[in-house]
């Protein structure tokens, strides 16, 4: 009991990393395959529980941050990070406000969606700006608790074919379903807010290889949860849609046609009970980022002035506030405008290769003479780790391709 009642950060990743995004493509692996891809939203808490743990060891075992150890590796990793976090925030700023607003405004149309996104954005600017990571832990863990009882709750009101998903568990490859399985284990449970774990590690006050264990156990609780979240939305989208002429939009628009689905078939509460679990989703994705990329940008402008900063400096530092301002009002004039093609090719080119440039780093300083003997990786983590690169690799190129068509 002593252990769960310390389970914090791990939550707070998992509820970080699943978006809008995540059920939409759940949704429609359920909608075009039913329960044939229920293996790799498994296969991707996984790989995601091996990055998360391999960051927050770092932290725990060497007692430096992620972004210390990226230095040390050659400057060029300071370089990417700024160029990554500059294009990134400001695109996807206007991403998670729209997404939210989206939500919201099917819930409450009082407003357009517009404005509830810019009330989103600077509501969440607002809270993370003036609040320290104890509050902030808790909120989040508020959301997911949201989440997960909406989410869930749907998934057993549609009558799920419990011995079908339990064969969606072996793996099986649907004809011309290759690049989208390998696009649903990548995009389940977030990017670069998984180098955020360490950060918010330490912020619970875990700072010691002592905590490793601990470290461990709440990471796994906390993709565990998300395991639960995406095969639950994936089990709606195999009964509700699966077989049928319904096809969802792509992006978050998908979700409002599945809002439809449900007040047709299983009434208004049920669908609002999805909505609320949608805005759920969403706005604890403003949080989680705007707290946590905050974080790696403040600890990046210290190690850039030779500073050694602690947790508490960072959440209260200029670079924390400038960044979540970056991440708020700038993006509002995207929301109004259709994105700059070019905006859009660097956004997704930078985001393509910066999850395998975490999982290459983690490999690379866990097996080097930078972290202590006893916790270096072993061959279940470098397994993971090889194994995240390579999917991520080939999502980079696809990504680059579709890009460049």
């Amino acid at each position: 009991m002593a252990r769960w009642r310390l389970v914090g950060p791990g939550i707070v990743v998992a509820v970080t990393g699943v978006g809008a995004g995540d059920l939409v493509a759940t949704l429609i692996a359920g909608n075009r395959f039913g329960y044939a891809l229920m293996w790799a939203a498994v296969l991707g808490c996984i790989l995601k529980i091996a990055m998360s743990e391999a960051v927050g060891r770092w932290h725990l075992a060497t007692g430096r941050t992620i972004f210390e150890g990226w230095r040390e590796l050659g400057r060029w990793t300071s370089v990417y990070f700024l160029i990554y976090v500059v294009i990134w925030g400001y695109v996807y700023g206007a991403t998670a406000m729209s997404s939210t607003g989206l939500a919201l405004a099917a819930l409450f149309p009082v407003m357009n969606l517009h404005a509830w996104a810019i009330l989103a954005g600077v509501l969440g600017f607002i809270f993370v700006a003036f609040n320290r990571y104890a509050l902030f832990e808790q909120v989040m863990k508020f959301f997911i608790a949201l989440m997960f009882v909406t989410v869930v709750s749907l998934a057993v009101l549609v009558a799920p074919n419990i011995g079908a998903a339990l064969g969606g568990l072996v793996p099986t490859l649907p004809e011309g379903a290759a690049i989208y399985t390998l696009g649903l284990i990548g995009g389940v449970g977030g990017t670069i807010t998984l180098a955020s774990y360490g950060y918010w590690v330490n912020a619970k006050g875990w700072r010691t290889p002592g905590w490793i264990p601990m470290m461990r156990f709440d990471n796994r609780i906390g993709y565990i949860t998300t395991g639960i979240f995406v095969i639950s939305m994936m089990i709606v989208g195999a009964e509700l849609l699966y077989n049928t002429n319904i096809a969802l939009q792509g992006g978050d628009r998908g979700l409002l046609d599945f809002d439809g689905v449900l007040r047709e078939r299983l009434g208004a509460f049920v669908a609002n009970m999805f909505l609320v679990g949608f805005a759920a989703t969403t706005f604890s994705s403003i949080l989680g980022v705007w707290h946590g990329v905050s974080l790696l940008f403040a600890d990046f402008v210290a190690r850039l002035r030779g500073r050694d900063p602690k947790e508490q400096e960072l959440e209260r530092s200029w670079a924390f506030k400038a960044y979540l301002f970056w991440l708020t009002f700038p993006p509002i004039a995207l929301l109004f405008l259709d994105r700059p093609f070019a905006l859009v090719v660097a956004f997704g080119a930078l985001g393509a290769f910066f999850m395998p440039f975490l999982a290459l780093t983690l490999i690379w300083l866990l097996n080097s003479r930078r972290t202590p003997a006893e916790w270096r990786s072993g061959w279940v983590s470098n397994g993971l780790l090889l194994l995240a690169t390579a999917l991520f690799v080939v999502l980079a190129s696809n990504e680059i391709m579709r890009l460049l068509d």
